[in-house]
């Protein structure tokens, strides 16, 4: 299986920020979605003054391989209107390959799993609801590992909201 993630934090024509990712998962129709966590919503980071975030958990089949799919994802990002000016700026749509079909790969262009996806509460908590018994393809450790070694900080500031995404 293969596991997004997919965030917004600034608005756009599509709308707000839930707009937004509803509008990702349809440019997303080249592939066959299995399953689509609740919106969670976290601080921005570095910048907490900026825009909160929601991010939600795909998962999903395809027979691309990681780097077609990682070029189609970003197609979808830019159609959205992402224009990448510096790290952590704000954004309407944020797209990453969190694991692919459990592959490692480490190159210029693609590095999988995300290198950072096990600190990532935004991460972490969509992707236990739609794959509790994840296991992390480097470090051979199920989600629940990583979620235990989040601060209470990590734990406290993120939030479950009550809306799914539903696919037209």
């Amino acid at each position: 299986m293969i596991f997004l993630n997919i965030g917004s934090n600034l608005n756009s024509v599509y709308g707000d920020r839930f707009c937004n990712i509803k509008q990702a998962i349809n440019l997303l129709s080249f592939i066959k979605i299995k399953k689509i966590s609740s919106f969670y919503e976290t601080p921005s980071y570095p910048n907490k003054k900026n825009p909160k975030f929601l991010n939600i958990a795909v998962k999903l089949a395809t027979n691309l391989a990681p780097i077609e799919f990682l070029k189609k994802i970003k197609i979808i990002e830019k159609k959205m209107g992402r224009i990448k000016k510096s790290l952590n700026e704000p954004r309407i749509c944020d797209i990453d390959i969190i694991d692919f079909r459990g592959i490692n790969i480490k190159n210029k262009i693609l590095q999988l799993p995300h290198p950072r996806l096990h600190t990532r509460n935004f991460v972490l908590y969509p992707l236990k609801e739609i794959e509790p018994n994840w296991i992390h393809p480097i470090f051979n450790k199920n989600i629940d590992f990583f979620l235990n070694k989040l601060n209470n900080t990590e734990r406290m500031e993120i939030t479950r909201i009550n809306k799914n995404v539903i696919i037209c």
